[in-house]
């Protein structure tokens, strides 16, 4: 790995500085910043790419960034720095599209319950927007599909997770006999069956709707954008070019 690339390092960068930033403005940057629900009144275009640089807490950011610095690093000295960045930001993106895809099934979900009921969308959304519920909701259609709805409309997505999952991807890809170990299994795995671990165990958890704290659907996301963009380049092998 040894010395920064170019591009990891500037993404490095840009992300301790927003999270000194957060920790000065704390509530109003995680307004601003993160990728909210469209529904929702904090919601705003940038989020799409700014929530890649929010993070919650310092061990988010620590293990992100170290993720970014071990297997980013020989895939930008591989690729070039624009190519890298490229393929960074599509895994970012693609995890933003399908975290949010999700999120409006679950709503939706919640939503069509609630006005088979015979509760108007309108009210429904008035309720939302000033940061409520109600109660009777959970007679109406079940404590997990109001959660989840709740959940859907109120929680901002923050972290670089998406973008990293595509890199882990196309280091699986480029990398696949070299040995990973994850902090609570200490066995050396090698990178082909590491990373389609995690990514299955991402699955299970959001598939169970299992609420961790944790962005499953957004982690698939950007790895499925990482596997999708190296299966082409392989297939037409564009993965051995640097684009500068």
């Amino acid at each position: 790995m040894g010395r920064l690339t170019e591009a990891v390092k500037h993404i490095l960068i840009i992300n301790v500085i927003m999270f000194l930033a957060t920790q000065l403005y704390g509530d109003q940057m995680y307004q601003w910043m993160s990728l909210w629900f469209p529904k929702n009144s904090n919601f705003e275009w940038w989020q799409v790419v700014t929530h890649m640089f929010m993070h919650g807490n310092f061990m988010h950011i620590l293990f992100n960034m170290y993720a970014l610095w071990a297997f980013g690093t020989p895939l930008e000295r591989i690729w070039g720095k624009n190519k890298f960045i490229f393929f960074y930001f599509s895994a970012g993106l693609g995890s933003a599209a399908l975290h949010t895809g999700v999120n409006y099934f679950l709503f939706n979900e919640g939503m069509s319950a609630l006005e088979g009921a015979g509760i108007a969308r309108t009210q429904i959304l008035d309720i939302l927007a000033n940061g409520q519920y109600s109660p009777g909701w959970y007679d109406i259609v079940g404590k997990s599909t109001v959660d989840s709805m709740l959940t859907a409309f109120n929680t901002p997505a923050v972290g670089a997770s998406g973008a990293i999952y595509g890199i882990l991807v196309a280091f699986a890809f480029m990398y696949s006999e070299a040995k990973l170990m994850l902090i609570f299994l200490p066995v050396p795995i090698k990178a082909k069956y590491f990373v389609p671990i995690l990514i299955a165990v991402d699955l299970i958890f959001g598939i169970g709707n299992v609420n961790t704290g944790v962005a499953h659907f957004a982690h698939i996301g950007g790895a499925l954008i990482g596997f999708i963009m190296m299966w082409y380049w392989k297939k037409n092998q564009f993965n051995s070019n640097r684009w500068d």
